[in-house]
């Protein structure tokens, strides 16, 4: 026996509930009422289902009771003062059931309420129509039958997930069961394929249960738009038989336009649609096939139908028949130079055309013949046959191909000389050859290399650039052809092509060639860095191109960049600022000739002497790093021109530095001696005193004591002390000088002793003093044939012993020094007897006057014209005078003294030329 029910258990728990409360109140049973309970008092099950009901009382000992109601029972326990009672299947849509009790003899009631309901477990979508059209109204219906209470239950009618129109019917009497909802909804096209369905929805939430849901199954509408017009139909008018002709059908404005159906008919002959949609838009093309039976008019229809409605279209079409002309050659094939003949001719009464020459009449053929030849491989003829149907000219035409057999061709357009690949991909070499048959073709490298592999791809390599030897064959012969393979790759820069570093000789032309390796050939760019002008082309080279350059190499393949830096080397340069070509070396400074030389590498620097005395010596120069040991200082220089050479691995460059030696004054005996002499007369003119130094000192002299006075010309008075100080740049140097003054020399006395006329055998002596400086030398002229004549040391004093007539005449004294020369004469008488002394002298006089005369003539011409000359006496007027010999002779007027002389002596003017012999002691 199964156990009891949920139901049972909630019925007992309410009677041990109310007998508790019952133990509790005994005391107080006489004060309260009796009373009748029934549980639930008020119950909602769902139809068909059971409920357990405990009925109840307070009275202690109660007669009977019961509980009555229609429905079913299924069980019953009972005690004392409560029973409980199952009900089962529970349909009525509301019961009131009744407990009762017997007590004291009153009776005790309990009335409950037991209400049924029904879950919405039927929800029916009334059926949509097939096909709605598009614009016009449907109706939506919903039946939910038995599901109740209806006051409990709201419909909603749903487009997918939208809900169109809720209803709840609340209000509705406890009893109602069952419910419809109808709504009219407007059909567009979006509602296409939508899914409608009904919701119902019991809500028992209120009453301690839960909310009930269920949905119809959905309905689908399908709407639809069907244009009034026609559809539009495009075929041929005429069409051939065995022939397809192109049929379209076009129908815009439709919807759904996948669900339209199409018919297309030739005649009795349904025609297979090849369909297309765009937008609403319906295409049908198809192909009409004619056949012989259908020669003649026909219908061509097209019927598009959608929703249950259609559309139809009809056009005429004539099937005809008109088969193609035949072309002929005699020789499809036929070898060069063969002679060939082309037919072209046509079954029926058409009119044929071979390569616009018409035939003779319809029905006839049309012909022509040729040499086959190279160009007329593939050479196409064209056939034409025209024919009238229903009033409209027809055309049809067939061509054949003539195929001449030759050798092979290798043209460039088919096999180029060249190929320009990029390495790396994948590429397929193509060498087609020209000929029929057609030629083979392979390509090998002449040296019997590599072989490339035609019409096949394959990656590119480095490796497979070259020229290679294509040999085309057939059964006419071969061809031969050479092509060049170029691979071409991204730029590359090597040291070997692009240095990192590269030296320029200034003065040179150069270019920045920075040789990139890649094909095509790279365009190489360099741009000085903090530049922007690209270095292009031969340059001459300066210093200034030195630095740093950014080289890129591009070519259609890539680039690549690399860093240069450039060193400008150039040979040896002198600067004037840095190596003077004059450099004077001042004795004891100690400084040494800076030589400074431009170059790079920086150049070796010697100097040489060039001549003079500084020939083959070397020029000590200063170093031009100031840290670097300096080489010895010379105390002596010597002075001149040096050729200096400077040099480096780019060359030599000479200069010539001229390098003077500049020193303090200084003077001494040679340059200025301490004792000098003047020429009383002369013009005044300074001392005769230089100093040594570099530059030349300037020397200035004055008197020591009283000053020299101003005077034209050199006085005795000149002679004294002077001191002569030298100056220059360097320094200055003093030194003293005494000045004698020279003069001319004047016999001042010439006398006899003793004084007159001497007798024969007698002693005389004749003295001569002279003034003169420097001291005059003493020269005496005698009478000719005076012997026994003697001289003093000094010549100043002639004397003669024992004295003789030839002893007697005219003496000369001349005093003579580096300044000139002087005479005086003075005559000495010798006494014997009157008359021979008289004719004797006279004669003797007469012939030596004579003698004289003629020979101071002829001396003197020649003297003079010897060209030599003498100083003229201090008393003549400073006029050459002629001298022969070192002695003098007589004056132009001493023929006159001698002729006149007297006893006595006689001087002879000082001022007069004489021409003689000079006598001087033995």
């Amino acid at each position: 026996m199964p156990g009891p029910s949920p139901g049972l258990h909630r019925a007992l728990l309410g009677l041990w509930t109310a007998l508790g409360l019952g133990l509790l109140s005994l005391s107080a049973v006489t004060q309260e009422p009796f009373w009748a309970d029934l549980q639930p008092r008020v119950a909602l099950v769902e139809r068909g289902g059971s409920l357990w009901l405990n009925c109840s009382t307070n009275c202690p000992r109660p007669e009977r009771g019961g509980l009555e109601t229609s429905l079913r029972r299924n069980g019953t326990q009972r005690g004392l003062r409560w029973l409980a009672r199952q009900l089962v299947d529970i349909r009525e849509p509301e019961t009131q059931p009744v407990c009762f009790f017997r007590c004291a003899r009153r009776t005790l009631q309990a009335r409950g309420l037991i209400r049924t309901f029904q879950r919405p477990d039927r929800v029916e979508l009334v059926p949509l129509p097939a096909w709605q059209p598009v614009g016009e109204n449907f109706t939506l219906s919903c039946r939910v039958p038995g599901a109740g209470p209806r006051g409990s239950l709201t419909l909603t009618l749903l487009r997918g997930p939208q809900e169109l129109i809720r209803r709840s019917f609340a209000g509705e009497p406890p009893r109602a069961r069952g419910a419809v909802l109808t709504a009219t909804v407007l059909a567009r096209r979006e509602d296409h394929g939508a899914n409608f369905s009904c919701r119902a929805e019991l809500d028992l939430r209120p009453h301690g249960l839960g909310l009930f849901e269920n949905t119809s199954a959905p309905r689908e509408l399908r709407t639809f738009t069907l244009p009034p017009e026609p559809p539009r139909l495009t075929a041929p008018r005429l069409l051939e038989v065995g022939s397809e002709g192109p049929v379209s059908c076009v129908l815009d404005g439709l919807f759904p336009v996948s669900e339209a159906g199409v018919y297309l008919a030739l005649g009795d002959q349904r025609l297979s649609p090849n369909v297309t949609l765009e937008g609403d838009a319906l295409m049908v093309t198809t192909t009409a096939t004619a056949s012989a039976e259908q020669e003649g008019a026909r219908q061509l229809v097209c019927n598009v139908t959608l929703g249950g409605e259609s559309r139809e279209t009809r056009e005429n079409l004539t099937v005809y028949s008109f088969p193609e002309p035949h072309l002929t050659l005699s020789e499809p094939n036929a070898p060069e130079g063969t002679i060939v003949t082309v037919t072209c001719a046509a079954e029926t009464q058409a009119l044929v055309t071979l390569d616009g020459i018409p035939a003779a009449a319809p029905g006839q053929p049309a012909q022509l013949q040729l040499n086959a030849t190279e160009n007329d491989d593939r050479r196409g003829f064209f056939c034409d046959a025209t024919l009238e149907v229903d009033g409209e000219t027809l055309s049809k035409n067939r061509s054949v191909e003539l195929r001449v057999l030759y050798a092979p061709r290798l043209d460039d357009s088919d096999c180029p000389r060249s190929w320009t690949w990029p390495e790396g991909p994948e590429q397929t070499l193509r060498c087609d050859a020209r000929g029929n048959p057609q030629p083979s073709v392979h390509c090998t490298r002449p040296d019997g290399g590599a072989v490339l592999a035609l019409g096949l791809l394959g990656p590119v390599t480095r490796a497979l650039a070259g020229t290679y030897r294509c040999t085309a064959t057939n059964d006419q012969g071969q061809a031969v052809k050479d092509v060049t393979l170029t691979v071409e790759y991204a730029p590359a820069l090597d040291s070997v092509g692009c240095p990192e570093r590269i030296t320029w000789l200034e003065g040179t032309e150069a270019s920045l060639s920075c040789v990139a390796h890649g094909v095509p050939s790279p365009n190489v760019s360099c741009v000085r860095f903090g530049g922007a002008e690209v270095i292009e082309g031969l340059m001459r080279v300066a210093r200034e191109h030195a630095g740093t350059y950014r080289c890129e190499a591009t070519n259609a393949r890539g680039s690549a960049a690399k860093n240069v830096a450039v060193t400008v080397e150039y040979g040896p340069r002198f600067e004037e600022v840095s190596c003077p070509s004059n450099w004077t070396w001042v004795e004891g400074s100690g400084r040494l000739f800076s030589c400074e030389v431009a170059g790079k590498p920086q150049p070796s620097v010697e100097c040489v002497g060039s001549g003079g005395t500084s020939e083959g010596m070397l020029l000590p120069l200063a170093p031009p790093d100031p840290g670097s040991r300096a080489p010895r200082i010379p105390s002596d220089l010597a002075p001149g021109t040096y050729i200096c050479n400077a040099t480096n691995r780019h060359g030599s460059m000479v200069k010539m530095v001229t390098v003077s030696a500049e020193s303090p004054p200084q003077m001494d005996e040679s340059t200025c001696p301490s004792h000098q002499s003047w020429l009383e007369g002369a013009e005044a003119a300074a001392l005769a005193c230089s100093a040594r130094g570099r530059p030349s000192p300037q020397v200035s002299c004055s008197r020591e004591g009283a000053p020299r006075p101003q005077r034209l010309r050199v006085s005795r008075e000149d002679a004294g002390t002077y001191r002569c100080l030298a100056t220059n740049a360097h320094g200055t140097d003093a030194r003293m000088i005494t000045v004698g003054v020279e003069y001319r020399p004047v016999v001042a006395e010439l006398a006899a002793s003793p004084p007159g006329g001497v007798r024969p055998g007698g002693n005389f002596t004749l003295t001569c003093r002279a003034e003169a400086w420097p001291p005059a030398q003493i020269s005496w002229r005698a009478p000719p044939g005076a012997l026994n004549i003697g001289l003093s040391s000094n010549n100043s004093t002639l004397s003669v012993a024992g004295a003789m007539g030839s002893h007697g005449g005219e003496y000369e004294c001349a005093a003579t020094n580096a300044h000139g020369r002087h005479t005086r004469r003075i005559t000495v008488r010798v006494a014997g007897p009157w008359l021979w002394v008289a004719v004797g002298g006279a004669a003797g006089g007469a012939a030596l006057l004579a003698a004289g005369a003629g020979l101071a003539f002829y001396v003197q011409s020649t003297a003079c014209k010897k060209g030599e000359y003498n100083v003229q006496e201090a008393e003549s007027s400073g006029e050459a005078v002629c001298l022969n010999g070192a002695g003098a002779g007589a004056g132009r007027d001493a023929g006159a003294e001698g002729g006149s002389e007297a006893a006595g002596t006689s001087e002879v003017p000082a001022g007069g030329e004489v021409f003689a012999i000079q006598l001087t002691s033995a």
